[in-house]
Formats: C-alpha cells, structure tokens, sequence
C-alpha cells in the first residue's frame, strides 16, 4: 500500500486559497493576486510593493500591471477572506463561536492618501498624547478553541479587515450648511455603526460557511460598549465586551408599575463590593494552562443609557494575583466589568470568549511588525484599503494552513528552537515563514502556475531593494 504525501504548508495554503479564482474577474488578475499574497509573505525587510515584485522574480518585468491589480481591477478584498472562514468553521465545534473584533491604525505618511487622518498614537504614555497620521482599519478574527483537549493557546485567525476612516473635519472657514452636513456624516459613518455593518455580514458569512445553527459571539472591547452596538439586534449573534465601572445599572421595574426601568440604580463596582452577592469559581485557559478565576453575576438587567430596554448579563471577574517572576512579589490586575446580550449560556465558555480575545491584539503585532501591513507606498483611493486586506487575508491563509497541516503543535517540521525558545509549543509567525521560504524553494512545481521563480525567489535582491 502506498502512503499519502505528507502535508506542506505551502500545498495547505494554496489550497485555501484556491476559491479565490472566483473573487477576481479574470485567471491572470487571480495569479498575479497569489503571488503578491506568497511575496508579501517571503519578502525580507520592508513590505513595499517594488520588494514584493523582487521577491517573486518580476524584477525585469513591467511593474504597472501589480499596481492596476488594486487601483484598477474590479474585485472585494473581504470576499477573500470566505474560503477562509469555510475552511476554519470545523475547527469551531461547540455552539458558539467566538469572534474577536478590534480597531487597528495603520501607519501613512502621504500627504495624498484620502483616508489618512491624524490619530491618536495608542502607543502613547498617558501623560502625553501624541498624534500619527494612519488610516484606520476595522478587524474581526474567528477564536479557534485549540485548548479544548488540551491546555493550549487560542489562535485567531483574521476573517475580516475594512477600512474605516473619519469623516473629514471642515475647515474653520466653512459655511453653517459644511458643519451641519458633518455632524450628520458622522453620526453615519463612524466607528460604531461600521461595527454593526460587520456584524450583519459576519452572520452571513457564518452561515454560508454551514454556521447557521452556531451563535456568534463578538469579543469587544469598552469602545465598541455603547447603545449603537448593544441595541442592534441581529440574529444569533451576542455581544461582550469590557464595561465602565461606574455604568448605571438597574433592574426592570416591578410587574404592574408604569415604569419600563427601576428606580434603584447600582453600578458594576458596587456590585464587586456588595458582600451579599457570592462569589463563583471556574476555570478557563490563558498562558498555556487551566486557571481558576473568581466572579460574580447577575443576569436580567437594564442599562438605560446604553442598551436601553434590552435585556443584559453582567460578569464581575475578581483580579488574578500573579508574579513575573517565581521569587518576586505578588501583583493584582485590574478587575473586569463584562457586559453580554448573550442570558443563556454557560458563564465558562462566555469568558473563555473573553479571555481569547487577546490574541487580536497578537494578530495586530504581527501584521505590523513582521509583515509589514500598510507599508506599500500607495496613494490610489482604491487601491489603499485594498492592499492590506490581502496582506491580512494571506496572514490569515498562511496560519490556518499550519493548523490544518500539522496541528496546533510546534512539530519536527518546523526550524530547531534556540535556546531561548526551547519551552515554546507554539509556531511563531516568524516560524511559517521560515518554513514557508524553505518549501517555496524545495517544491517549486507547486508554485510554478502562479509565474512565481522558486530558483532564485529573490529574497537576497529585495532586502537591498
């Protein structure tokens, strides 16, 4: 009997990639979209598009047909990422799906760009605001439960990336009919009603993908936690996110009164306070371990401000004592204050949600620092939100091919660990990407279609571009 090849990443990855023959209008525009996914990925040093051209052998060609891909070929950066989202739906077994969406800003200098604005730096100290000039993206990535055998970290894999910008301010000298249409743009286009917008489509996406008995949980946090977001309802989707502490929190009003709220108002740190209410214990898994945490909750509660008549579950999470170091002293996070449209699951699993949602802010650090994402120098209106997303949507290839090729942990197909490493049980981006370099050169018939040059594959010659 003869055994089946063994799985490579790249086979894997162009595998999931493969429907997107269906997304772009013609055969070549669908080649030449794979080949900039797979450089962006191989490139070395800066992500500029002049590099990822050098890296996929096209030095001596003409470059103008890579920049019209953007600026003038017709096709929907977020319908990429559905063969994405279908491939990743099996991984999510349980009823819910946890999905975590977050703001990220990209970095642009270009006085041209249409979408940038002036930001500000989230990297800032608190004492000092500083201010970057960026084009803001909002992003979504499905939280696939690999701790649900085994004590393992959650991998989130992006499944969305839009760009949202501000409306732009008018001018000091603007007339009264300038400032009124502003005020009213703004109250369209925002932040908030976009997050609403990506919610629907998330939902249909899930269905498409054989999700429509599953509930989408979105995992926010405290700037997506207003009445925009809470009082939209879309079916078979909840929201939770981090809420103020000092929110004014209520129950509904006694059956036979004339009130729709109660007159008794309490906030989510009183409720932390108030002995009365007992605390409850489960376990949920971060740093690579089942942990214990403490909470409390109360469920059938108003929010008038905020969610209106809708009907919410609060989850005060005790702070978890922790050491950096095993001889150095005991530190204290702060408490957490969650909010969730969601009254009839089990409290583990809504804030194993929670808790998984950190790892969008692993796929932010990794889109920026190691792939580069925002910095090819394009200035074209349409070509500017169009780039990234398929920086994003070949990020998000790439892990989930690992996962489907060798699992969840760091295996002999990956680079020997460096001593400093040695404890890691996860692959590292900087590890698919070595290893993606590697089989690009070893299996050149596998990319030979894409026009792609596995020979010489150009890594030397773009990081002296």
């Amino acid at each position: 009997m003869i055994a089946a090849p063994a799985a490579t990443l790249l086979g894997t990855f162009l595998e999931i990639v493969a429907p997107w023959r269906d997304v772009f209008p013609q055969r070549r525009t669908y080649r030449r979209a794979v080949r900039q996914a797979v450089g962006s990925l191989l490139c070395l040093g800066r992500r500029c598009l002049s590099r990822i051209i050098w890296t996929n052998g096209g030095q001596h060609r003409s470059w103008s047909a890579e920049y019209f891909l953007h600026s003038r070929c017709h096709w929907e950066p977020q319908a990429l990422f559905q063969a994405i989202l279908t491939r990743a739906r099996p991984l999510c077994r349980g009823r819910l799906v946890g999905v975590a969406v977050d703001d990220t800003r990209v970095h642009k200098t270009g006085r041209c760009i249409p979408q940038a604005a002036y930001h500000r730096d989230p990297l800032s100290p608190p004492f000092h605001v500083n201010l970057i000039r960026a084009v803001r993206f909002l992003q979504a990535s499905v939280l696939v439960p690999l701790h649900t055998r085994a004590p393992r970290y959650t991998r989130a894999v992006p499944i969305r990336f839009e760009e949202v910008s501000c409306v732009k301010k008018p001018s000091r000298t603007a007339d009264a009919a300038a400032r009124i249409a502003y005020q009213a743009a703004s109250r369209i286009h925002n932040l908030s009603t976009r997050f609403v917008t990506m919610a629907h489509a998330l939902r249909a996406d899930l269905d498409t993908a054989g999700g429509a008995r599953q509930t989408l949980v979105l995992a926010v946090d405290g700037s997506f936690c207003n009445r925009t977001c809470l009082r939209a309802e879309i079916p078979r989707t909840a929201v939770i996110g981090r809420t103020r502490k000092d929110a004014k929190l209520c129950r509904p009003a006694p059956v036979g009164s004339r009130r729709i709220y109660d007159v008794i108002k309490f906030t989510p740190e009183q409720v932390r306070q108030n002995d009365t209410i007992p605390w409850h214990t489960t376990t949920v898994c971060y740093g690579g371990a089942r942990r214990p945490i403490r909470y409390k909750e109360l469920t059938d509660l108003r929010w008038q401000g905020g969610a209106g008549r809708r009907a919410l579950r609060l989850f005060v999470v005790a702070p978890t004592p922790y050491r950096k170091r095993k001889s150095g002293k005991m530190y204290y996070r702060q408490p957490a204050y969650l909010l969730t449209t969601d009254r009839h699951s089990r409290p583990r699993a809504l804030l194993q949600i929670y808790v998984d949602r950190w790892q969008i802010e692993v796929n932010h650090r990794e889109e920026k620092d190691t792939l580069g994402v925002g910095q090819a120098q394009l200035w074209n209106a349409t070509a500017v939100p169009k780039q990234p997303a398929l920086a994003v949507a070949a990020y998000s290839a790439l892990l989930l091919a690992a996962l489907l090729a060798f699992g969840a942990d760091r295996g002999a197909a990956y680079a020997a660990l460096p001593k400093w490493r040695r404890h890691a049980h996860r692959p590292s981006c900087l590890d698919l990407i070595t290893l993606l370099r590697k089989e690009v050169v070893d299996h050149p018939d596998l990319i030979r279609e894409f026009d792609f040059a596995p020979t010489d594959h150009g890594l030397t010659h773009a990081a002296a571009a």
